[in-house]
């Protein structure tokens, strides 16, 4: 299953709420293909993805958004690429 991980602050602030509830409308496209998962800003995870600014959304094991909102509409085609490569 494809994952689309959010990471933010806690508690989130307006951003991270808007990039979660984008890529929550980005999975609906996907029904039990792409999961998000919401990710604590300052966890061992995030160092992983050179965090410095939140939100950082990050597609399978690419970033694909740092310090702003992604539409859904470009998850959606950022996922329909990883899919086609898996």
């Amino acid at each position: 299953m494809l994952q689309i991980k959010v990471f933010g602050t806690k508690p989130p602030c307006a951003n991270c709420k808007r990039a979660e509830a984008q890529a929550q409308k980005a999975a609906e496209r996907f029904p039990g293909q792409v999961e998000v998962i919401k990710l604590d800003a300052l966890g061992d995870e995030a160092a992983k993805f050179g965090l410095m600014t939140t939100p950082l959304v990050v597609v399978g094991e690419d970033v694909v958004g740092a310090g702003k909102v992604v539409p859904a509409e470009k998850l959606i085609s950022i996922i329909e690429n990883q899919m086609r490569d898996l």
